[in-house]
């Protein structure tokens, strides 16, 4: 089956699990490859409303938000068109304010009994009609890591917390975005521990892979570069820029 390429002005993205499932390393890596590939972005990161909140609870739920276009933009986005919950809690969270008919992408294995009863749900979602309105891909992503990585001599536990890549892997098929950078990355931070980098890129490569061959989506889609002036760009959050501005100010103002 041959898929359709669309082409989009802007896209607003939401990642979204436990603070274990790595949404802020995913979202980063994701805004950073986004900026290589030229488009204009804006993000958002949402930390989990208290300290060491219980696994699977509502309470421990991080975000992060990716607000990417062809366009000048800046804001982080409103509505995000497409959410990836690594489990009920997150899907539970941030289900209300997913522009209606949006793409959700949960890890299927994390709708366990045990979670769904964390989460406050009395049934599970992905079987009773609450999502019905939505572009839903429900996908076993703890289940396909194991089967990218098995053999591999790490614990189970390990394997499963790449699942954030298999994640973002998918997301780089479905947004033609390269995963080059990233597996660059993944050398680098785990340059002492090789079997950290393979597994972690075994799960990568398997999302990117997944999204190739089970010709379950219904379109890929393509955002162009932005027409941003020629120079050097850095990726700044607001609260090194207040800093930096502070720090500016005060050798303006010739203050030690």
């Amino acid at each position: 089956m041959s898929i359709k390429t669309k082409n989009l002005d802007k896209v607003v993205i939401r990642f979204a699990g436990d603070s274990g499932d790595g949404m802020q390393l995913t979202g980063t890596r994701f805004t950073e490859t986004t900026a290589i590939v030229g488009n204009d972005l804006s993000t958002l990161p949402d930390y989990p409303a208290e300290i060491r909140a219980p696994a699977g609870s509502l309470a421990g739920v991080s975000a992060f938000q990716l607000h990417f276009s062809s366009k000048d933009i800046h804001t982080p986005g409103d509505t995000p068109d497409v959410l990836v919950a690594m489990n009920p809690a997150a899907l539970k969270v941030h289900l209300s304010e997913l522009l209606p008919g949006g793409i959700i992408i949960v890890n299927e294995n994390a709708f366990s009994p045990k979670n769904l009863k964390l989460a406050g749900y009395e049934s599970n979602p992905l079987e009773d009609g609450t999502v019905e309105s939505y572009e839903i891909y429900s996908i076993q992503m703890s289940t396909l890591v194991a089967k990218a990585c098995e053999g591999m001599d790490i614990s189970p536990k390990t394997i499963d917390r790449t699942k954030n890549m298999f994640a973002l892997g998918l997301l780089y098929w479905i947004y033609n975005r390269p995963l080059e950078p990233t597996i660059k990355w993944l050398g680098k931070k785990f340059a002492k521990r090789p079997e950290l980098v393979d597994s972690n890129v075994k799960s990568l490569n398997a999302g990117y892979n997944y999204g190739e061959t089970v010709e379950i989506f219904s379109a890929r889609y393509n955002v162009e570069k932005a027409p941003l002036p020629a120079g050097k760009y850095r990726n700044i959050n607001g609260n090194y820029a207040t800093s930096v501005g502070l720090l500016a100010g005060s050798i303006k103002a010739d203050i030690p």
